[in-house]
Order: structure tokens, then sequence, then C-alpha cells
């Protein structure tokens, strides 16, 4: 068995005529050019998924075999969601990574994504994407986290000063909200 990290070959979505709205496919970092690559150009790629979606998007079908490729899907109101991996993948897995992306779309937009939401918030989902998978690696399965992750706005000094301390046990964060406070009454500005 060839036991890797790099478990997602692409990650999909296409709409309900099987138009690409967002593709993203993976290879290893390390590999050489060409190699680990499962499709060569984008035509072929587009070939891929033309087939993909002709096979699937009126069946049932969760989990199936495609073109010599393990294949996930999830079907969203008018958007289908895939990830391809290799045959020796665990496909609970990938459904599971498959899973945690449409559900963080669902937390970040605040309903069910469909194409206009998608569309109209491309650049949340390209970070999404990014937070789960890695060059092909599943980085993150918990929905919440990754929207956590993509919803995070500006943070205050303040609000940096309290995090800090959160995170430091007890006695060392009392001894640095001591110094922060010893150093706002010298600066005066207390």
């Amino acid at each position: 068995m060839n036991l890797s990290l790099y478990a997602v070959n692409a990650f999909l979505i296409l709409d309900s005529t099987g138009k690409r709205i967002f593709a993203k496919y993976y290879s290893p970092p390390h590999s050489k050019e060409g190699e680990g690559s499962i499709f060569q150009s984008v035509k072929e790629e587009k070939t891929f998924e033309k087939g993909l979606f002709e096979k699937t998007w009126k069946t049932q079908n969760d989990i199936l075999s495609y073109d010599g490729k393990l294949v996930v899907m999830l079907t969203v109101m008018d958007v289908a969601f895939y990830i391809v991996g290799g045959m020796e993948e665990n496909e609970i897995m990938l459904y599971e990574c498959l899973r945690s992306i449409r559900d963080a779309l669902e937390l970040i937009y605040k309903y069910i994504p469909d194409k206009r939401t998608i569309l109209d918030n491309y650049d949340q989902l390209v970070i999404v994407v990014d937070e789960t998978i890695d060059d092909g690696i599943i980085l993150e399965s918990e929905p919440s986290i990754i929207a956590s992750r993509v919803t995070k706005g500006p943070v205050s000094e303040a609000q940096a000063i309290v995090s800090d301390f959160k995170e430091m046990g007890f006695m060392s964060g009392l001894q640095k909200a001591r110094d922060k406070f010893a150093e706002t009454i010298l600066k005066g500005s207390f």
C-alpha cells in the first residue's frame, strides 16, 4: 500500500449545466514536471469535468469510480461539489473533507450555498478551499474552525492583548498585565 498525505487530486464545483465554477487540481510539490499531475492541460481537465458531470448529475451516487479515480460528490441546490482522489484513498476521509467545505460555506454565507452566492463571494470560497486543502493534503475538517479562519476581522491591540493572555498561564498572564499597566502609567496615557 502506498501511503501518502497527498490524498486529494482535485476539488471541483460545477453548476447544473456542467460548467466549471471552481476547479483546483493538485500534485505533490516535490514531483517532477508532469509527474504526479493527473492532467497535462486545461483541455484535458475540462474533458474530465464534462464526463464526470454527465455520469453523476442525475444519479444519487455520492461515491464512485470514474476514469481510474475515486470521486466523492455532494449536490447542493444548483451546484455539485466534487473531490477527486486516487483509487487507494479512503472515501470516508474524502467525503468528510468535502462535507466540511460545504458546511463551512454554509456557516459563512448563513444559508445553503448556491451558484449565485458562490460567485458573489468567490474570494471566501477560495480561502475556504485553501484552509481545508493544501497541495492535496487535507489540513482541516472542522467547518467551524475553517469558517472562523475565513471570517476573522481585523484585531485591535486590546483584543490581541486579551488573546495573548488567554494563551498564557495565569501567573505569566498576570505578570504581563502588570508590565503593560506599568508601561501605560509611565507613558502618561492612562
